[in-house]
């Protein structure tokens, strides 16, 4: 059994939100958030990247920048202005990229039902990024974005939530990235709390780091209050949940700087002792198992040539085939969480950003991959096993800034 919570969601006015709602933390840098928030003071990036106005090379972990977050989430709630909902309420969201439509139910979860897995997890996360997320939301005493959870959908939910969509909407509005948002207040959430009680489980889709931090500050919050009951906010994190059959997966490709040491032409023969090489192939694999790889200005098609056993959930994603038969003992990538020669891109940024990576210098060799499926995340949270990193890449993005729980 899920629990899903109503909250006094922090907000914007329907007429700010469109300048408050930001893109997610975690999918920009310093810089690209710089230019995002520029001439746009009431962004949330001003709040989750703080350190934007900060002096350029300000340490990201630094007292001041932590600071400086708290500082500018108080003047944007005095001047945008955001205003907390009188009474605890759930919310739909949808989300329209092109011809991709994807709809959830907005509402806080608990902290003890991810710490006992019923809210399973299919990455490995980093504690200097769980260490800066838990310190911001303590800081703020504020969840400022929310976690991107799935589950195999329900027919009473999704008709529970066509009803809702044919109402007035609470926000409306297209992003500049050309993404719609648009959220409804469930006038009755009691009845969706009541409905989400059959579904068994729900899945972290995105957002892995933030919902260790909650779970982390929640534990740093309940050690200091001695009058802890286990009704406090801090027990529960903001979530949005879509299902399954309603979300895509794209490609999370990978460049590396350099071939190792190796030759063009000894590179090559390398990877034709574990796969079959083609010419002139396309951009993006068409099938699962199948990698196009790009260097020296040409695509060539690799195809493993021995088996793939199907039965290991791990050993048979692409990132791993990938991974143990060539980025491991070619090229030398030991471990892709921490070796800096191996970098990622959301396959949003399509391969044209691979190959001016390589045209450019600034990568050696670059691989496009296929995407990893829901099925494929779910057998893996199920069994209890962790993906490798960067296997998924969700579009579109969740808004931060439009629904926060304060805790």
């Amino acid at each position: 059994m899920v629990m899903v919570r109503p909250f006094h969601a922090l907000q914007p006015t329907k007429e700010g939100v469109s300048q408050v709602a930001a893109v997610p933390y975690d999918v920009v840098n310093t810089e690209e958030a710089r230019i995002l928030a520029e001439g746009k003071p009431w962004s949330y990036l001003h709040i989750s990247r703080p350190e934007i106005d900060l002096a350029p090379g300000t340490d990201l972990y630094s007292d001041e920048v932590y600071q400086k977050g708290l500082d500018n989430f108080r003047l944007i709630q005095a001047q945008a202005p955001l205003i907390q909902e009188q009474n605890p309420a759930l919310y739909i969201y949808r989300l329209r990229m092109g011809e991709h439509t994807q709809i959830g139910v907005v509402g806080c979860c608990a902290v003890d039902e991810y710490d006992n897995d019923i809210i399973r997890k299919h990455e490995r996360t980093r504690k200097d990024k769980e260490d800066d997320r838990t310190r911001h939301t303590i800081t703020l005493r504020a969840q400022t974005g929310p976690v991107f959870l799935t589950y195999r959908g329900q027919k009473e939910i999704n008709s529970m939530v066509d009803t809702i969509v044919e109402g007035e909407p609470h926000f409306d509005f297209v992003a500049p990235d050309g993404v719609a948002h648009t959220v409804w207040k469930i006038a009755n959430p009691n009845e969706f709390v009541k409905a989400f009680e059959s579904v068994p489980l729900l899945y972290v889709a995105d957002g892995h780091h933030r919902s260790a931090s909650a779970s982390r500050a929640r534990q740093a919050l309940k050690a200091e209050n001695p009058n802890h009951n286990g009704t406090e906010e801090y027990n529960y994190f903001l979530s949005v949940m879509f299902p399954a059959d309603q979300l895509r997966i794209l490609s999370y490709n990978r460049v590396v700087k350099d071939l190792n040491n190796l030759r063009e032409t000894d590179f090559i023969a390398a990877i034709e002792k574990n796969f079959t090489i083609s010419a002139n192939a396309p951009t993006t694999p068409i099938n699962k198992g199948e990698f196009s790889m790009y260097i020296n200005k040409q695509w060539y098609g690799l195809t493993p040539k021995e088996a793939i056993d199907p039965t290991n959930v791990i050993a048979s994603l692409d990132v791993s085939i990938l991974q143990d038969r060539l980025l491991s003992p070619i090229l030398g990538i030991q471990d892709p969480r921490t070796d800096k020669r191996v970098d990622f891109v959301g396959g949003i940024r399509g391969t044209g950003e691979l190959e001016q990576l390589v045209d450019r210098g600034r990568a050696a060799v670059a691989f496009s991959l296929y995407p990893t499926t829901l099925d494929d995340l779910m057998n893996i949270a199920d069994a209890g096993e962790i993906m490798p990193p960067k296997s998924t890449w969700f579009e579109p993005k969740l808004r931060s800034g439009m629904l926060v729980h304060l805790i």
